[in-house]
């Protein structure tokens, strides 16, 4: 591995120092040195603010909300077989090392105890500290493996929590059909 001046460098502790580095600049990660070498924390993407008519039409979607409970009901168990469902086979699992083919076939006991934990972090609108952070894996692109910037990263997160941020999904889509932000997707298999 080649360091920030080009030179060859070999030890392990300089080796992972270089991808901190390069991956922290790549991902806008602030604090480089709380990065811990069995895990990297990916910062969050920058989202745009909102116009002011987007704005103005969260705040009437939140002064028209009447009822003591929350916003977004708990995903129903049919919500959650289709996140289940979403999750992508073969490929590698996250902190959590249970891969996505465990979870799919494990039956009624993995599943019942991963929505009782999915709901449960629901109700508490708090995720644990692992499903927060991912492992990430450089993928050499082209040219000089040597250079890190030759290289991508992709971010193994735990596969509950994949099954976690699919439910979001869904809730969102739904949520973005009603208030007409975007159409139905022509192919069924999008959806």
């Amino acid at each position: 591995m080649k360091n920030d001046t080009c030179d060859l460098v070999a030890d392990s502790h300089s080796i992972f120092a270089r991808w901190r580095n390069c991956f922290a600049q790549i991902l806008n990660v602030y604090g480089v040195n709380d990065v811990r070498q069995k895990e990297v924390h990916t910062a969050e993407p920058l989202v745009p603010e909102p116009s002011a008519s987007e704005f103005e039409l969260g705040i009437e979607e939140l002064k028209s909300h009447k009822s003591p409970g929350p916003l977004v009901p708990e995903p129903s168990a049919s919500e959650f077989e289709l996140a289940i469902d979403k999750l992508k086979s073969h490929k590698s699992p996250g902190i959590d090392q249970i891969p996505a083919e465990l979870i799919k076939a494990g039956g009624k006991t993995i599943c019942c105890g991963i929505h009782k934990l999915i709901i449960s972090i629901w109700n508490k609108e708090e995720l644990s500290e692992e499903w927060k952070e991912s492992i990430i894996v450089p993928i050499h692109k082209k040219g000089n493996k040597t250079n890190c910037n030759n290289y991508t990263g992709i971010s193994l997160f735990p596969n509950t929590s994949e099954i976690l941020s699919n439910i979001f999904l869904i809730f969102l889509r739904a949520y973005c059909i009603n208030l007409h932000l975007f159409e139905l997707p022509t192919h069924a298999h999008c959806y």
